[in-house]
């Protein structure tokens, strides 16, 4: 038996817990109608109250098991409550928790060298380490800003990169735009490389046209372009074959930076370590978070020795990089090449297409099929005068009440996300696709 196998002995036994010692969803609602800004939302009409984990599975208060098809949007991809890697985390949170960057602990350094020999892109070999993804992409938007001496920014439509002042004013999601009074002025949004009814070439050259349009207007005003290599909360948008290897040519050409958001992408999800990879493109920084820390809150950019040499002012970051996270990452990265799950996600995600593929000419509820690896979508439409978003609702609804738990984005929040733990076996994705076949057939009669 694998190490994963190893790992999921017990999973399918009851999970023990005791519905009594839980307040329940409609406690939780309530504290959370109290206490809780009102941006703080959720999925579900009925919500479970979810209270363990173990590999792919989550369990609810009734000791309910639900496959999670959505990996706290794309974060364990190693799963939930790995033994080998909470081993880790607890080993170095009963050693030392804390101490921040200004003081010397090993774990940091170790993984800054771990990432820079074998894991980052091309010539990336300097990290600066933060909390979240927001924060990587604020210090990597800042870093382009500081080499180049440069102001504004290019972003591609429809795209998030956080919610931190900077980093909401280079998201294309008008949901994600919180801010009324952001720069608007700093930042020039690209059309993405596609949209319906365009084929995927000439969505590509509107993209490519419109960029070098915006560099020759004003050569010397850029200093990055930052891009999601595979949109997520845009819809799972894959960019046609050769776009970036295009985008960054053009970037070079007027000493534009490329930063590559891997935020979701990152760590083997789309099948490769990072997404950008397809293209055979290496970034001048990558921002990362997520699935570097299993959920154990880490994030980071990185870059080359020449472009970090220019962020030379007085930074820290009080949590960044410590030693609690840094072990915890360390473990992460182990995991990942010893269990092969890159290859994984390659070869389960192809099964979770295929099938997703099927079900796209059984029923017409779905659109289109798109994605890599284990990062998939399915775009839902309903019939003439339906709303597709509430379509998409009632049927996240259905499939957590025969225990699956997948995720929507998109831009009309119309796209099935499947974006699991990386652990996923082959056995799940057919469950799940066989009680997707159900719902959407009930739907339709």
């Amino acid at each position: 038996m694998t190490s994963i196998g190893n790992e999921r002995q017990g999973v399918n036994q009851a999970s023990g817990i005791e519905g009594n010692a839980f307040i329940g969803p409609e406690g939780v609602l309530a504290k959370r109608r109290a206490y809780f800004y009102p941006c703080t939302q959720h999925f579900y009409r009925q919500p479970p109250q979810i209270v363990r984990g173990s590999m792919q599975y989550l369990y609810d208060h009734e000791g309910r098991r639900y496959t999670d098809f959505f990996a706290g949007v794309s974060v364990v991809a190693c799963g939930h409550c790995n033994p080998r890697i909470a081993e880790a985390s607890v080993k170095q949170l009963q050693t030392l928790q804390h101490t921040t960057t200004i003081y010397l602990t090993q774990p940091m350094a170790d993984l800054a060298e771990r990432l820079a020999n074998g894991i980052l892109p091309g010539r990336l070999s300097r990290t600066f380490f933060c909390n979240s993804g927001s924060e990587a992409n604020e210090g990597a938007l800042l870093l382009a800003r500081l080499h180049t001496k440069r102001r504004d920014f290019l972003a591609l439509e429809y795209g998030l990169h956080g919610r931190t002042w900077l980093t909401m004013g280079v998201t294309g999601l008008p949901m994600w735009r919180a801010d009324d009074h952001l720069d608007e002025g700093g930042v020039t949004f690209i059309p993405r490389p596609y949209e319906p009814g365009l084929d995927a070439e000439t969505a590509m050259r509107r993209s490519l046209e419109a960029l070098k349009q915006a560099l020759e207007a004003d050569p010397e005003r850029y200093a990055a372009m930052i891009v999601e290599p595979v949109q997520g909360n845009g819809g799972i948008i894959v960019p046609p074959e050769g776009y970036f290897r295009e985008v960054k040519a053009l970037l070079e050409a007027y000493g534009v930076l490329l930063i590559a958001d891997e935020i979701q992408t990152g760590f083997g999800r789309t099948g490769r370590m990072f997404a950008l990879d397809y293209d055979g493109v290496a970034p001048d920084i990558v921002s990362m978070a997520k699935a570097l820390g299993n959920g154990v809150p880490i994030g980071a950019f990185a870059t080359t020795d020449e472009i970090a040499a220019s962020f030379n002012r007085p930074s820290a970051s009080t949590f960044g990089g410590n030693p609690v996270s840094s072990a915890t990452a360390l473990a992460v990265l182990g995991y990942i090449e010893e269990e092969g799950l890159v290859e994984r996600a390659s070869r389960l995600g192809e099964r979770l297409k295929q099938g997703l593929e099927e079900l796209q000419r059984k029923h017409q509820v779905i659109a289109d099929v798109r994605g890599r690896g284990l990062m998939l979508g399915a775009e839902l439409q309903g019939a003439a005068g339906t709303d597709s978003a509430a379509l998409t609702d009632a049927v996240l609804e259905a499939m957590k009440e025969r225990g699956f738990i997948i995720g929507k984005n998109g831009i009309g929040r119309n796209v099935l996300a499947f974006q699991p733990p990386l652990v996923i076996e082959a056995g799940d994705i057919d469950a799940m696709l066989e009680a997707l076949d159900d719902v959407l057939g009930g739907i339709e009669a």
